[in-house]
């Protein structure tokens, strides 16, 4: 058994898709037409047959509850794992993205937390170079 598809709630699939791919860098997958929606994913591009997050849209009131909750407590709705997290940093800053907490060390890894304007904090690890 392996993780497939994976998701994270959105409340616009257009702005997301835009963040996602043209700001974080990740790859479009799957983009199919659902009436209203559609069946977005997105992969890593060091992975592109790996997992798909799969941009799904918040209309249900848990999922907007659920996420409006979480971002109030700072608490991020998922972790995206970098090698180097000072170059990722740096890289999102200068693309506009907004932090809501630098890199910081965390036992055996650095953390960093940003918004990724569609309602969700999002934190990116990057494990601590042991020697």
């Amino acid at each position: 058994m392996r993780i497939g598809v994976t998701s994270v709630f959105v409340d616009d699939q257009d702005k997301a898709e835009a963040f996602y791919t043209d700001v974080l860098g990740f790859q479009l997958k799957h983009k199919v037409p659902l009436g209203e929606y559609h069946w977005l994913t997105v992969v890593s591009p060091a992975d592109p047959d790996g997992t798909e997050l799969l941009l799904e849209p918040d209309q249900h009131p848990a999922a907007k509850a659920y996420k409006s909750a979480l971002s109030a407590d700072g608490i991020p709705m998922m972790v995206f794992t970098v090698d180097d997290i000072d170059t990722e940093y740096q890289r999102l800053l200068d693309r506009g993205v907004y932090f809501t907490q630098p890199p910081q060390p965390m036992g055996q890894v650095v953390t960093a937390v940003f918004d990724d304007t569609c309602g969700n904090l999002i934190s990116l690890n990057s494990p601590v170079a042991t020697d």
